[in-house]
């Protein structure tokens, strides 16, 4: 008999544990939280002149069609950089200043390096 009754009492128990919580007062509410004003923002420093220089570094891009294939040529002061040959039909290759005034032919301007990006925590 003792078996059947032990969660009766625990029941029991219960309810009124939840009856005596919720009779309990509640405190009072807080007062708002007074919030004074932020500073203001220094203004921002003012953007620097526009040098010649910069117009120097921008690549110039020639671009030159012809019957089978456009072939455009980016120089940077006036220098030869880079040719970008897009043939009718095919992909396009490029042209790439080595340095020492001869070009290497690249299928792309990708380094090749791979980085790699594992997935290791999702949340």
């Amino acid at each position: 008999m003792l078996p059947r009754l032990a969660p009766c009492l625990f029941l029991l128990a219960l309810g009124w544990a939840v009856c005596a919580a919720q009779t309990a007062p509640l405190p009072p509410p807080l007062p708002p939280p007074k919030l004074e004003p932020l500073p203001e923002a220094p203004p921002p420093p003012p953007l620097p002149p526009s040098a010649e220089s910069d117009a120097e570094l921008e690549p110039q891009v020639t671009v030159i069609h012809r019957e089978n294939e456009t072939i455009e040529e980016f120089r940077v002061k006036g220098r030869l950089t880079m040719i970008k040959v897009t043939p009718a039909h095919g992909r396009p290759y490029y042209l790439v200043a080595d340095g020492e005034g001869s070009f290497a032919r690249r299928d792309s301007l990708d380094s090749g390096l791979r980085v790699p990006m594992w997935l290791l925590f999702s949340f």
